[in-house]
């Protein structure tokens, strides 16, 4: 079988790409450059397409170098920005793989005549009553199910996880084994475009006017005031240059009129939340399922039950089976089955 595989410079994809070999597949290697910007941190650097070459180089395939940087700006960095602007704490490496690591991967498979596309996410393809789902990955520290939500099953028919079924010790020991560059280089921890030592706020800052807000309790009382309400994130606790002495208050609201309210913790808690931009595996469930929803990267997931006027539109509601502290506008919200072990679905809170 004709494979491409994203290689992004990393331990994962690298493996990833000797273990389709070693499986028989013809392979060719795909680095995409996303970020035209300075990049020290992320998977997009200029040091990550060299170390991604040199891993082809290595494994004896070929390797192809695209740029994608007018997609990654227009699907990433411009609605990253524009969602701090009103208020949402957005995922930008969510929509990097929604609309650049998957889709233009598979648009570049189409037309170079490959048969699937792989890439060194820690996930895994089940198949379940002749349908394919998102699996987790074997480990539960590493797994990336979360951050793949939005394949169909029609995507996942012609995609592998080849490391999906490793612990991250057996992808570095198999690096070790092959000698490959990449064997103990440590992983991505931050957005690719945020640097080191810019970070968030200069970056956010040169795009985007920075607008004060007074900082009010659950009553209205003024108690202080924030430098730019766009940095600010519902839940958050620091930062917020509150006078000490008192109880811990947390961001219960943001209007980006601009206002930040503060509260007791309790005042974030819920009991049902509205998803839009929902987007399912494969066909919808039925109203009222019950399944278990994962609100973060590594979160624990929480047992809900969904519903919905029409589950073939793009919002649902969750309903919580016991209260939930509330999640931050513009994250993404992933579905599992009851047993939670794959994706269902996923989308956005409101």
């Amino acid at each position: 079988m004709k494979v491409l595989v994203a290689l992004s410079g990393g331990v994962d994809s690298s493996v990833a790409a000797a273990e389709l070999l070693a499986a028989g597949h013809e392979v060719v290697g795909i680095t995409m450059r996303l970020w035209g910007g300075e990049s020290d941190t992320g998977c997009c650097s200029i040091a990550d397409v060299d170390d991604a070459r040199r891993v082809a180089q290595q494994l004896g395939i070929d390797h192809l170098v695209f740029n994608f940087t007018d997609d990654f700006e227009q699907h990433v960095v411009t609605p990253y920005v524009d969602a701090h602007r009103v208020g949402l704490t957005p995922n930008p490496c969510i929509e990097c793989n929604r609309h650049i690591k998957f889709h233009r991967l598979s648009e570049r498979a189409d037309l170079l005549g490959f048969d699937a596309v792989a890439t060194g996410h820690h996930a895994t393809v089940v198949e379940r009553d002749g349908k394919c789902w998102v699996g987790r990955g074997h480990d539960a520290a590493k797994d990336q199910s979360y951050v793949v939500h939005m394949l169909t099953g029609i995507d996942l028919a012609r995609t592998l996880f080849p490391i999906g079924a490793m612990t991250k010790a057996q992808v570095r020991e198999r690096a070790a084994a092959l000698g490959l560059r990449t064997a103990a280089k440590p992983d991505s921890q931050d957005v690719c475009f945020i640097t080191d030592h810019g970070g968030r706020a200069a970056f956010l800052g040169e795009r985007i006017e920075f607008r004060r807000a007074r900082v009010v309790d659950s009553e209205g009382s003024v108690v202080g005031e924030v430098p730019a309400v766009e940095m600010v994130t519902l839940g958050q606790r620091r930062g917020l240059h509150l006078p000490g002495g008192g109880p811990k208050q947390y961001v219960v609201h943001i209007d980006p009129a601009p206002t930040v309210m503060v509260g007791d913790e309790a005042l974030l808690q819920r009991e049902a939340m509205t998803v839009r931009d929902v987007v399912w595996v494969n066909d919808p469930p039925r109203n009222g399922a019950e399944m278990r929803v994962q609100c973060s990267a590594h979160g624990a997931t929480t047992a809900a039950t969904l519903t919905a006027d029409d589950f073939g539109g793009t919002s649902c509601e969750v309903r919580w089976h016991a209260p939930q502290r509330r999640v931050a506008p513009g994250q993404s919200v992933v579905f599992y089955d009851p047993t939670d072990a794959f994706v269902l679905g996923g989308g956005i809170a409101v």
